[in-house]
Parts: C-alpha cells; structure tokens; sequence
C-alpha cells in the first residue's frame, strides 16, 4: 500500500465513523449496554461492515453505508415490533429461564441453556454467593445475565441473626406487561384472576392500555403506567 492510499482510508475512515454513530443512535442506547442475543448479532454485522469500509478499498463506500444503516433500522424495527408483540419478542429476543426454584435446581433449564453444574456454580461465585443453599431463585435474562434472589434468612441483615420468624421467599409475579393481562403468571399466586380484576378497579384501572407493568408481590399489587415521564438528568455528565 503506497501513501495515497494509506491517505484515502482517512475519509473513508470519517464517512464509517459517522455512518456508525448514526446507526447506533437509531439502534438506541441499549446496543450499548447488555446485549440479547439478536443485538449481538447486529453489532458484529455492523462491525464488520465498517471494517470492509474502511479498509478494503477496492469496495465502493457507499455499499458499506447501505449495508450499516440497513442493518441499523432493522434492529430498530425488531425492537419497535417487540414491544407491541411479547409472542415476538420472546422468539426473537428470548425469554428468562428459571434455574433455580424454591432453592431447587432445575436441571432441565441447565440442559436448555446447555450449561453444565460447575459453569453454573463459577457464576455463582462470580455474583458473590458462595454457598448455593442461600438462594432461593437464579434465573438467567434474556441477555445471559444470571440474576439471584436470596432466601428469607440469609438476606442482610439477615432475620436469622436477629432470631426472627422466617417465610417461604416467594417471587414477585409480573402480572400486567405492556397493557397485556398474563394469566398464566396468575396462575403460579395465592390469588385468582377475579381478585386482580377487582385490584386493578379498586385502584382506578378499568382499562389497562395505559398500564406499562403491574407486579404482585408481599400480597398487593404495583402499578407502573406507560405515561409516567422524567425530564432527563445530565448531572453525571
């Protein structure tokens, strides 16, 4: 490579940069922060299409611009559709998986996640929990992430060391997502599908369009609406 064309890769260079930048703010911050596994998919596509861009210059620029900026509505798109479809975005995104319930492993879910004990066991430690029989639920997020709840007596301060009366740890069931009613979830309560419909009235809720998430946990039921707004906060900035 002689220096004229070592000089064309500098534009070539800025076009890619901005072409990146652009399809990264319309992809949003989450391509930035924990990727499923779709996200991760577009990020390397993306990725390589600017490398080709940048460096094979026998290529023309504006088939590597094409290709990113395609690639980014698309994972715009998929991720507008998955939040009116939750069948969508469970096929295309994933969805938790339960790996331990009621301080019992499930050896199914490690099969289907096609992880095995000692993996399982390192992330464990990883997290900060060194004696599995403290937790009571581990479910893996659609990102891959392992996320953990504690039983009753070993959280901090812990009611064992204060010789306080435990309860079984029960978790918190998701019972409204994206102004949906899921029932199955009811299901797995001390409650019937009667008692929600008569909750969501007593708190002024006959439609639920507006209701973003509704969980029930410690026998009430919270409610986050669609159009609770924040102005944005640039103090860290």
């Amino acid at each position: 490579m002689d220096i004229s064309e070592a000089l064309s890769i500098i534009p070539r260079s800025l076009i890619s940069l901005i072409t990146l930048f652009i399809a990264t703010k319309i992809l949003g911050k989450k391509q930035v922060s924990e990727l499923s596994l779709f996200d991760y998919v577009i990020g390397i596509s993306i990725g390589n299409f600017t490398a080709e861009m940048i460096l094979v210059l026998d290529t023309q620029l504006i088939n590597g611009v094409v290709a990113i900026l395609t690639f980014g509505i698309m994972g715009y798109l998929f991720s507008y559709i998955s939040t009116k479809s939750i069948v969508f975005r469970r096929f295309v995104f994933g969805s938790p998986t339960i790996i331990i319930e009621d301080g019992k492993i499930n050896y199914t879910s490690l099969k289907r996640l096609k992880i095995d004990i000692n993996d399982f066991l390192e992330q464990t430690r990883v997290a900060g929990y060194f004696n599995i029989n403290e937790i009571s639920y581990a479910i893996m997020e659609a990102n891959g992430k392992i996320s953990f709840l504690l039983k009753d007596e070993y959280n901090l301060p812990t009611k064992k060391d204060l010789n306080l009366n435990t309860s079984k740890t029960e978790l918190p069931a998701t019972i409204i997502i994206d102004g949906k009613i899921m029932k199955e979830n009811i299901k797995e309560t001390n409650k019937n599908y009667s008692w929600f419909l008569k909750e969501l009235k007593r708190q002024g809720y006959t439609k639920y369009d507006n209701i973003l998430l509704a969980i029930y946990s410690n026998n009430s039921l919270t409610i986050y609406e669609k159009n609770q707004s924040s102005k944005d906060k640039n103090i860290l900035e």
